[in-house]
Protein backbone atom coordinates (compact mmCIF):
# COMPACT_ATOMS: atom_id res chain seq x y z
CA UNK A 1 0.00 0.00 0.00
CA UNK A 2 1.37 3.41 -0.88
CA UNK A 3 2.42 5.77 1.91
CA UNK A 4 -0.23 8.39 1.23
CA UNK A 5 -3.00 5.77 1.28
CA UNK A 6 -1.74 4.40 4.60
CA UNK A 7 -1.71 7.90 6.05
CA UNK A 8 -5.23 8.57 4.82
CA UNK A 9 -6.54 5.29 6.28
CA UNK A 10 -4.79 6.07 9.58
CA UNK A 11 -6.46 9.51 9.76
CA UNK A 12 -9.86 7.99 8.92
CA UNK A 13 -9.43 5.36 11.64
CA UNK A 14 -8.34 8.04 14.12
CA UNK A 15 -11.42 10.14 13.38
CA UNK A 16 -13.78 7.16 13.67
CA UNK A 17 -12.27 5.88 16.90
CA UNK A 18 -12.58 9.32 18.50
CA UNK A 19 -16.28 9.35 17.57
CA UNK A 20 -16.79 5.84 18.93
CA UNK A 21 -14.94 6.59 22.18
CA UNK A 22 -17.29 9.51 22.84
CA UNK A 23 -20.25 7.10 22.61
CA UNK A 24 -18.83 4.38 24.90
CA UNK A 25 -20.58 4.00 28.22
CA UNK A 26 -17.61 2.64 30.17
CA UNK A 27 -16.85 4.95 33.14
CA UNK A 28 -13.09 4.37 32.71
CA UNK A 29 -13.37 6.10 29.35
CA UNK A 30 -16.05 8.70 30.16
CA UNK A 31 -14.37 10.11 33.26
CA UNK A 32 -11.14 11.06 31.52
CA UNK A 33 -10.42 13.50 28.74
CA UNK A 34 -9.07 11.14 26.11
CA UNK A 35 -7.55 11.84 22.76
CA UNK A 36 -6.12 9.61 20.09
CA UNK A 37 -2.70 11.13 19.53
CA UNK A 38 -1.83 9.05 16.47
CA UNK A 39 -2.61 5.87 14.59
CA UNK A 40 -0.02 3.70 12.86
CA UNK A 41 -1.36 1.34 10.20
CA UNK A 42 0.69 -1.52 8.80
CA UNK A 43 1.53 -1.46 5.11
CA UNK A 44 -1.11 -4.07 4.28
CA UNK A 45 -3.71 -2.43 6.59
CA UNK A 46 -4.14 -5.58 8.65
CA UNK A 47 -2.97 -4.03 11.93
CA UNK A 48 -3.46 -0.62 13.49
CA UNK A 49 -1.73 0.65 16.61
CA UNK A 50 -3.75 3.40 18.31
CA UNK A 51 -1.93 5.70 20.74
CA UNK A 52 -4.27 7.03 23.43
CA UNK A 53 -3.41 9.98 25.64
CA UNK A 54 -5.28 11.51 28.57
CA UNK A 55 -5.14 15.00 30.08
CA UNK A 56 -4.99 13.49 33.59
CA UNK A 57 -1.71 11.71 32.82
CA UNK A 58 -0.35 8.33 31.88
CA UNK A 59 -2.22 6.45 34.63
CA UNK A 60 -5.59 7.59 33.27
CA UNK A 61 -4.44 6.65 29.77
CA UNK A 62 -3.48 3.15 30.93
CA UNK A 63 -6.88 2.71 32.59
CA UNK A 64 -8.61 3.87 29.42
CA UNK A 65 -6.49 1.50 27.32
CA UNK A 66 -7.72 -1.42 29.45
CA UNK A 67 -11.31 -0.35 28.81
CA UNK A 68 -10.71 0.15 25.10
CA UNK A 69 -8.99 -3.22 24.82
CA UNK A 70 -12.08 -4.79 26.36
CA UNK A 71 -14.27 -3.06 23.78
CA UNK A 72 -11.89 -3.81 20.90
CA UNK A 73 -14.34 -6.07 19.05
CA UNK A 74 -17.13 -3.49 19.17
CA UNK A 75 -14.79 -0.68 18.10
CA UNK A 76 -13.38 -2.76 15.23
CA UNK A 77 -16.87 -3.62 14.00
CA UNK A 78 -17.95 0.02 14.08
CA UNK A 79 -14.80 1.17 12.27
CA UNK A 80 -15.34 -1.46 9.58
CA UNK A 81 -18.99 -0.51 9.07
CA UNK A 82 -18.35 3.23 8.97
CA UNK A 83 -15.24 3.24 6.77
CA UNK A 84 -16.20 0.43 4.35
CA UNK A 85 -12.66 -0.92 4.24
CA UNK A 86 -11.94 -4.15 2.38
CA UNK A 87 -10.13 -5.48 5.43
CA UNK A 88 -10.74 -3.97 8.86
CA UNK A 89 -7.43 -3.92 10.76
CA UNK A 90 -6.80 -5.59 14.08
CA UNK A 91 -6.67 -2.85 16.72
CA UNK A 92 -4.06 -2.51 19.43
CA UNK A 93 -4.38 0.30 21.96
CA UNK A 94 -1.27 1.79 23.56
CA UNK A 95 -1.09 4.36 26.37
CA UNK A 96 0.78 7.49 25.35
CA UNK A 97 1.92 10.43 27.47
CA UNK A 98 2.38 12.90 24.63
CA UNK A 99 -0.11 15.42 26.06
CA UNK A 100 1.64 15.47 29.43
CA UNK A 101 5.01 15.73 27.70
CA UNK A 102 3.76 18.62 25.56
CA UNK A 103 2.37 20.40 28.61
CA UNK A 104 5.72 20.08 30.41
CA UNK A 105 7.49 21.60 27.37
CA UNK A 106 5.03 24.50 27.33
CA UNK A 107 5.61 25.03 31.06
CA UNK A 108 9.37 25.09 30.56
CA UNK A 109 9.03 27.60 27.73
CA UNK A 110 6.79 29.82 29.86
CA UNK A 111 9.31 29.65 32.71
CA UNK A 112 12.10 30.68 30.35
CA UNK A 113 9.98 33.51 29.00
CA UNK A 114 9.28 34.87 32.50
CA UNK A 115 12.97 34.61 33.42
CA UNK A 116 13.94 36.58 30.29
CA UNK A 117 11.28 39.20 30.98
CA UNK A 118 12.73 39.85 34.43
Amino acid sequence: MAGHRTDRVAEDIKREIMAIVRELKDPRVQNSLLTVSRVEVSSDASFAKIFVSAMEGIDAAKTAVKALTGARGYIRREVGQNLHLRKTPELKFVADDSIAHGMSIVKLMNDLHTENAE
